[in-house]
């Protein structure tokens, strides 16, 4: 039975897409199908998308607890300098409110250098992203392994800097799910190591990539440019793992950070940055590679 549930809750995401899909559809196109032996047929599918998406809730707010606990991995930084932690799984899990996406230990890391100070927030409703000292960033492998996803094709939208433009980015990234995890994590690259793990930085910049499909990486070396692809309020790097490929359903796994300086600590440590607190990497770090 925990084998089945576990199966299941992998393709709650895709299943549930699949269920709003015909229940906005019914929505729209029911009163034109409503005629002769097609509005039973219609009915009986609209019940089930009712107690596939139902299934679905019940799956995301009851299966986690039957989740198999995975060993951290050390990863290298995919920063250098001086960056600021938000949504960190260092201070709660799902570090982002939900675990779909692959992404219930994910990160993002915002640069914070101390000779370039952010954008204060609660001026403007939306800054051009030229202004953030994250933006254009080099972003490096967190793992050794071969390139098997590498989208580089989406638009750095301006940053959403007060409250109106974070409400406007909400409203945005409804939008934004109904096009998939795709549009939602912006310009990307996935790595799979050669264990079977995936490692994922997101919110790249349009045309930043420096890496295809198929090429051989090794941890620490480039693969794009910070941007502010996807839904994102400011320039910023997202960095996940995951247990597979495809952001319809992976699992999430946790990972902390090779060689890193929190706060004003001298030594360097094996950490992620909690929420609010600053990581620094003034050289290239890499984990043991497997």
């Amino acid at each position: 039975m925990k084998r089945v549930v576990l199966a299941l809750y992998r393709v709650r995401i895709p299943l549930y897409y699949l269920a709003a899909v015909i229940l906005i559809g019914n929505a729209l196109l029911g009163r034109l199908l409503s005629t002769g032996g097609v509005r039973e047929v219609r009915l009986v599918v609209v019940f089930a998308a009712l107690g596939v998406a139902a299934l679905c809730l019940a799956l995301a707010f009851l299966a986690p607890r039957l989740l198999p606990e995975h060993p951290v991995r050390v990863v290298a930084p995919p920063v250098r300098g001086r960056w600021v932690g938000v949504n960190s799984p260092a201070s709660q899990v799902p570090s982002h409110g939900v675990r779909a996406y692959g992404q219930a230990y994910a990160i993002d890391v915002v640069a914070d250098p101390v000779d370039t100070p952010r954008p204060e927030f609660g001026r403007r409703m939306m800054r051009a992203v030229s202004k953030y000292p994250a933006f254009g960033a080099p972003v490096f492998a967190m793992l050794d392994g071969e390139v098997v996803r590498a989208s580089g094709w989406r638009r750095d939208h301006r940053a959403r800097s007060n409250a109106w433009g974070i409400f406007y980015m909400m409203a945005e990234g409804m939008i934004r799910e109904i096009g998939g995890p795709g549009f939602v994590v912006g310009n990307h690259v996935t790595i799979r190591s050669d264990d079977g793990v995936y490692a994922t930085v997101a919110h790249l910049r349009q045309g930043s990539l420096t890496v295809k499909v198929g090429d051989r990486v090794t941890a620490g070396s480039i693969v794009g440019h910070c941007g502010n692809s996807g839904n994102t309020s400011e320039p910023h790097v997202h960095a996940q793992l995951m247990d597979r490929a495809s952001f319809w359903t992976a699992r999430g796994l946790p990972m902390t950070f090779a060689g890193v300086t929190l706060d004003d600590e001298d030594e360097r440590t094996e950490a992620l940055p909690a929420n609010d607190q600053h990581m620094t990497v003034n050289s290239p770090a890499c984990p043991e590679t497997h």
